[in-house]
């Protein structure tokens, strides 16, 4: 059975790798939401059409601003979250329905042969439940990270305003308290549903694919295609939450501009009707498809990294 440690290492690894790959398509799509101009307007940039500006303003390394938060925030998010995963699944999967605990380890992901622990007999909810409780955990501990990394890619061409990240963290917490470190920590939480239609699609996915194959061990291949495909369904269902997030956490910088410091307590609901009422509903998908292009191999590398490294550690746990 992997240890917590095997699955936090094997998930900030994962993390890593596909927060370097991705990040130029992350600063892209995080540009996009921040645009309150509906398309097809006067001031609207489109996806080559806000390459091209950061290219022009700050050349390559304009796609790579914000890469020293995303590596910060990665890193935990991801270990902490396979930590978590892991851990329920292996707790509730060792109990039987009647109260017994099964005999050595049960590890509790879809298998083609061995375990009929409770997880063979409620798949879904034990992978939801299991989704759903490390997604909260780790979007909790790192959403500082989140709303600095969104800062910093959001930055006008013609303002500096954070010099590095902790310039950044002392910047906010001088000008707008602990407070603004935890801004858009609710629609946050509301897109665990996110990770509750990928991670059980992910496991069905790959149990499918086990029974399909002739060997136990699914192929890299399989792993990418299982990743991706279950990111994608996720990522369109749930995609308006990330808008609706990264407005919240710069609505500090945006209000200092346009409004007085008596309104600079924008709520979700108050965030939702403004991009209704000015972008229509397609304001909810600005960036869809650069997140699809960014997210889909984001997860299939650190997915297959995560499945890699995980092999690789029980093997030596096995040997040793």
């Amino acid at each position: 059975m992997p240890s917590s440690a095997d699955s936090m290492i094997a998930g900030a690894g994962g993390g890593f790798v596909a927060s370097i790959a991705t990040c130029p398509l992350d600063v892209i799509k995080t540009r996009l939401q921040a645009q309150r101009f509906a398309r097809g307007s006067q001031g609207y940039l489109g996806v080559l059409g806000t390459v091209k500006a950061v290219l022009r303003h700050d050349g390559i390394r304009g796609l790579y601003r914000g890469l020293g938060p995303t590596l910060l925030g990665y890193l935990p998010t991801w270990a902490i979250y396979f930590a978590v995963y892991d851990g329920i699944k292996d707790h509730f999967g060792e109990t039987r329905l009647g109260g017994s605990t099964t005999a050595g380890h049960v590890y509790p992901a879809a298998q083609v042969k061995g375990y009929q622990p409770l997880a063979r007999e409620h798949p879904w909810s034990l992978h939801i439940l299991s989704a759903m409780a490390a997604g909260a955990s780790s979007t909790i501990c790192t959403n500082p990270l989140w709303v600095i990394k969104t800062r910093f890619m959001t930055q006008p061409f013609e303002e500096r305003r954070y010099r590095h990240t902790l310039d950044a963290v002392v910047t906010i917490y001088r000008a707008e308290g602990w407070r603004a470190f935890f801004r858009g920590l609710l629609p946050s939480l509301l897109g665990i549903a996110h990770v509750a239609v990928q991670f059980p699609l992910y496991e069905q996915l790959k149990a499918i694919a086990q029974q399909r194959s002739p060997s136990d061990v699914l192929s890299p291949q399989q792993i990418l295609g299982c990743s991706a495909l279950s990111k994608m369904v996720a990522s369109i269902a749930t995609y308006p939450h990330e808008v609706v997030r990264t407005r919240m956490q710069i609505t500090q910088r945006l209000l200092s501009k346009e409004q007085s410091a008596s309104s600079s307590r924008v709520g979700i609901i108050r965030t939702v009707k403004k991009i209704i009422t000015y972008e229509g509903w397609r304001g909810f998908y600005k960036g869809l498809s650069v997140n699809l292009v960014r997210t889909v191999p984001n997860s299939a590398v650190t997915l297959l990294t995560y499945e890699m490294l995980m092999r690789y550690l029980e093997g030596r746990s096995e040997t040793s």
